[in-house]
């Protein structure tokens, strides 16, 4: 079983990754505008996110609009709507069940049970960070291949937000509290079996005297 300690070390990072998950599913910094080449027109950017699209004016002033419809959208936004938000549902998840099944709780009296509690939410983390991994390396493979395309116009071009970033984070620290949990909370088999007695067969059988 899985000391204190490793726990409560999990459970910090799986709550830090969860709020960069949440950060990154609700701020529009997936895509920026970029500045290079002939493009030097700076009193406007493009900020880009998964639920909205943002105008920001070199004054401060910043309008956002909602995308108009979810099937004019790219598959990777779609994809990464989808997998951020499982992500979420299971982070939120696993940090439940790992306090049902930590050491320094008492929501479950049974000493074998908690060691399989703990690891269910340490896999559960590890499907969190690859669910948020995924959708940011997939939106910023496609940032870097149309950053590089010589056909696309320096206008159109765009640069990676910080929401990939915080993304790649947040992945890294939920799969490092899913790891920790799955090493350190394996059940001990030798716990879990009966008592094994043994009896002599001269203590049982009866003794005889033979003339």
């Amino acid at each position: 079983m899985g000391s204190v300690g490793v726990q409560i070390v999990c459970v910090a990072l799986g709550v830090f990754g969860l709020i960069g998950v949440i950060i990154c599913c609700a701020i529009p910094l997936w895509r920026v505008s970029s500045f290079t080449g002939s493009n030097i027109v700076t009193a406007q950017s493009n900020q880009e996110g998964l639920w909205t699209t943002c105008v920001v004016q070199s004054t401060g002033q910043q309008q956002c609009k909602n995308y108009d419809s979810l099937l004019v959208l790219p598959s990777d936004l779609q994809a990464a709507r989808a997998m951020t938000i499982i992500s979420c549902m299971f982070a939120c998840l696993s940090l439940l069940i790992l306090f049902c099944g930590a050491d320094f709780t008492t929501c479950v009296q049974n000493e074998e049970v908690k060691p399989k509690i703990s690891l269910v939410a340490g896999i559960g983390l590890l499907l969190a960070g690859l669910l948020v991994i995924i959708p940011v390396s997939w939106s910023a493979h496609i940032v870097v291949r149309n950053f590089n395309d010589p056909l696309m116009g320096a206008a159109q071009k765009q640069e990676l937000g910080a929401c990939i970033f915080v993304g790649w984070g947040a992945g890294v620290l939920l799969l490092l509290a899913g790891g920790l949990l799955c090493c350190f909370s394996r059940p001990n088999s030798g716990s879990s079996g009966g008592t094994a007695k043994y009896y002599s067969n001269n203590a049982s059988a009866p003794s005889k005297n033979y003339v």
